[in-house]
């Protein structure tokens, strides 16, 4: 096997910003055409599990964990709010995900 070119920590900076410019040419792309915008979730998932980066949490939240298909609020997600957690509905494949917030203490 020949020397990666870049350092792990180069790999990992590319890595990001191509998985952060991927994300925003889905967001742009969404309404035009939905089975690209998730072909372009896809290629980010696979970009961060090349690297073994993680996908940063802001973007995270933007795809379905259990279809893989970028999300708009409204339009093909729900968003709800529960004691202690936030649920988001995936109106493509009917399944959901609960995202626990944190409680503020009383003291």
């Amino acid at each position: 096997m020949s020397k990666p070119l870049l350092s792990k920590s180069k790999q990992h900076q590319v890595a990001l910003e191509r998985i952060k410019q991927l994300f925003a040419e889905a967001d742009e792309v969404f309404f035009s055409d939905k089975k690209l915008a998730n072909r372009y979730v896809q290629l980010a998932r696979n970009i961060a599990m090349k690297v073994k980066a993680k996908i940063p949490l802001e973007l995270k939240r933007k795809y379905c964990k259990h279809c893989y298909s970028y999300l708009r609020p409204g339009v093909n997600s729900r968003i709800r709010t529960r004691v202690g957690k936030v649920v988001i509905s995936c109106l493509d494949c009917k399944k959901f995900m609960r995202i626990p917030t944190k409680v503020k203490s009383k003291k």
